[in-house]
């Protein structure tokens, strides 16, 4: 660089060029001649594709939450949570007895609201108080669910919200169907390459997407004398994974 330098400072001083300019355009020649030699060593861009795979994977529940609640309704509030307090205790004490320890029982919901009539050309009027008492029961013996409703029902219990049918892993279940996702995902790849004759190389990135479980309900109705019929049914968990690979000729 010295020497180019010198040579054209000599050169300047036949031309109207300063040192300044003359050595901005030298700097700018010498980028200029390495540059093809610089794109020489880049890799070129490898040819890729997206493909997607998708999985759904059926369990079987272990668990079920149930919503119990009791609603109860007066004139005066006190007089209906005070009727609320008592009917709900008496159902605390029938779910107790009919689960025993192996259950959990807990309140998810209590609500005192006034009544309101809305009456024609007329403000609105309270016409009396609704108070609301709901416990969540959370159990692993699915076969005692018709049976634990019933003893609900008889201990006063007039507000069954929900059943819900879960998994006491659900982690386990979604990370089977992002696996078999996954394999999916990779058979089409190679697939595609098969009948291409390429091969795929490598992966370059992997996406997927939050798994999610949801209910599949039976719709048979089975005959179990005078307990309530419930039916569990399955649990269906999907996942997506998105695989972006690399493919090249074969060898």
């Amino acid at each position: 660089m010295a020497g180019t330098c010198d040579a054209l400072l000599a050169i300047m001083r036949r031309t109207i060029l300063s040192p300044v300019q003359l050595c901005a355009s030298a700097s700018l020649v010498l980028a200029l001649v390495a540059t093809p030699a610089s794109a020489q060593t880049m890799d070129p861009a490898a040819s890729t594709i997206r493909v997607t795979g998708e999985a759904s994977v059926t369990s079987r529940p272990d668990r079920v939450e149930l919503d119990l609640g009791v609603v109860t309704r007066a004139t005066a509030s006190q007089q209906a949570a005070t009727e609320n307090a008592r009917v709900s205790q008496n159902l605390l004490t029938a779910l107790r007895t009919a689960l025993g320890p192996r259950a959990t029982i807990e309140t998810v919901t209590y609500a005192l609201q006034p009544d309101y009539q809305f009456p024609q050309n007329a403000p609105p009027k309270i016409t009396g108080y609704t108070v609301t008492n709901v416990v969540r029961v959370t159990d692993d013996d699915l076969a005692s669910v018709g049976t634990v409703i019933d003893a609900a029902t008889r201990a006063g219990a007039n507000d069954i919200e929900r059943i819900r049918f879960t998994l006491k892993d659900e982690n386990a279940a979604k990370a089977n169907a992002l696996r078999v996702a996954a394999l999916d995902a990779r058979a089409k790849a190679n697939a595609l390459a098969s009948a291409l004759g390429l091969q795929v190389t490598r992966i370059r990135s992997v996406d997927e997407t939050n798994p999610t479980s949801r209910p599949l309900f039976d719709l048979a109705v089975r005959s179990a004398g005078a307990t309530t019929p419930i039916v569990p049914g399955t649990i269906e968990t999907t996942a997506t994974v998105t695989l972006v690979v690399e493919f090249a000729n074969r060898r």
